[in-house]
């Protein structure tokens, strides 16, 4: 997304902090979470809010320290967020601010001094902090863009573990529910095009964590063990930056881990690390994550000057796919010009919803038929990913805007929810509550 464009930077979510003082509780096991979810593909439970505001439905606010646009994550009782504490207070710019940035970055040399890469613990029903964990303080090798943060990965857990990536310095570690580091991994700091930085996050099933790190030197996927942090396997890839995330599709024929780089589309057996297809043909670099259902995974990348397509791939797809495969060899459906290019999409009721540019797109999620095409009100500076509550859809702006689209045949505006801020991270379920991250604070809002 952004080898090209300063507004396709990669931008996933996470938050964190200092020290370990207060055990949890056996109460805090949870269930498996991720970006984007516990599915990983932005479809989250009926139970979370459809409106709130600034004096509306919000349960309580934090002040986080340093900067992040990783995701929090739920773990039972608790939130787990993820940080990149500097000495001067720095917190990443929005996009306007980033681009007359972009002089001076362009001539700063590399972080002087060491970040504190901290992991931080809230309790879900206050905001009040557990414990804080600093995994490692450590100088970046490399900066990255003014709008980019040093910890924009996810972290992610299996109801008991935390895994955490720090990508700026090439570290995974695992902590327990008291902050307690497990193990921790250096997989190596590479650069990134252009400077923009690194920005993918984790994934997860059952004893594997999985790492996408495509860079400008050594591009890799790799698998970790959830208890050891051992090498389960790795795969040596081509391609060159991306900032996609690697998303688990679990449909009726099997389960995937899908990879998605520079040009190219990857399944393979999560386990085995076996390759059960790729989709090649697609220029340019993925900055996006898929979306899928029980039938399809769709998926696209526009760059700064063209849009590329948005494809379906069917959920029994073998072998070397491209652009121009029929349904028969595994590609579904094909729309041209309609990618995304930051703002990963969703799926819903039938539907495929993708926006771009400030245009809303949706797609009849079985044929690839257009079903409307509308431009979204305040839409134009979206970096957070799409995400669904039942018949709704959600659409978060670098303001603090909430959009909200009615699902179904005809484009209808249902309402915006506004909390103040600086937004590029995606929001994340937390049982009956949603939590928006900001550049310095983090909202947890309710409908109850």
């Amino acid at each position: 997304m952004f080898r090209q464009s300063v507004g396709r930077i990669a931008v996933l979510l996470s938050l964190a902090s200092i020290g370990s003082q207060l055990p949890l509780q056996d109460s805090s096991a949870g269930e498996p979470t991720q970006f984007r979810g516990p599915t990983g593909n932005g479809v989250y439970p009926d139970s979370l809010p459809v409106k709130w505001g600034a004096d509306k439905g919000v349960k309580w606010s934090v002040d986080v320290p340093g900067g992040g646009w990783s995701a929090p994550i739920e773990l039972g009782n608790t939130i787990i967020l993820t940080t990149a504490v500097s000495d001067d207070g720095d917190r990443p710019k929005g996009f306007g601010d980033g681009v007359r940035s972009m002089g001076a970055f362009y001539l700063t040399p590399k972080p002087s001094k060491p970040l504190d890469f901290q992991v931080l613990c809230l309790e879900a029903s206050t905001g009040k902090t557990r414990w804080a964990s600093s995994v490692v303080k450590q100088i970046p090798p490399h900066k990255i863009h003014p709008s980019n943060s040093y910890a924009t990965e996810s972290p992610v857990t299996d109801g008991k573990t935390i895994v955490v990536s720090f990508a700026s310095i090439g570290v995974v570690a695992a902590l327990d529910a008291s902050g307690k580091t497990l193990w921790q991994r250096d997989l190596g700091a590479f650069s990134t095009g252009n400077n923009f930085g690194t920005g993918s996050s984790l994934a997860i099933e059952k004893n594997l964590v999985f790492v996408q790190s495509d860079n400008e030197e050594k591009s890799f996927v790799t698998a970790l063990d959830l208890a050891t942090g051992n090498e389960v396997w790795r795969d040596s890839r081509d391609s060159r930056t991306s900032w996609s995330s690697p998303v688990i599709w679990r449909h009726t024929d099997r389960t995937e881990l899908i990879v998605c780089g520079s040009g190219t589309v990857t399944s393979y057996q999560p386990q085995s690390g076996e390759k059960l297809w790729t989709l090649t043909g697609m220029g340019g670099s993925f900055s996006a994550s898929p979306t899928f259902d029980n039938e399809r995974l769709y998926l696209g990348q526009s760059g700064r000057n063209s849009r590329g397509p948005l494809i379906a791939i069917k959920a029994n797809a073998s072998g070397e796919l491209t652009v121009n495969s029929t349904p028969e060899q595994g590609v579904a459906w094909i729309a041209e010009k309609a990618a995304p290019g930051m703002c990963s999409p969703v799926v819903s009721q039938g539907r495929v919803y993708v926006l771009s540019r400030g245009i809303i797109h949706c797609y009849d999620a079985a044929s690839g038929n257009l079903v409307y095409r509308e431009r979204l009100p305040d839409a134009s500076r979206v970096t957070s990913s799409l995400w669904a509550v039942g018949d709704r859809i959600f659409a978060l702006n670098e303001a603090g805007q909430t959009l909200v689209v009615k699902a179904g045949d005809e484009f209808e505006l249902a309402g915006t929810n506004t909390i103040d801020g600086l937004y590029w991270s995606t929001p994340s379920p937390a049982s009956s509550t949603l939590l928006l991250r900001s550049a310095d604070k983090l909202h947890c809002v309710s409908s109850q």
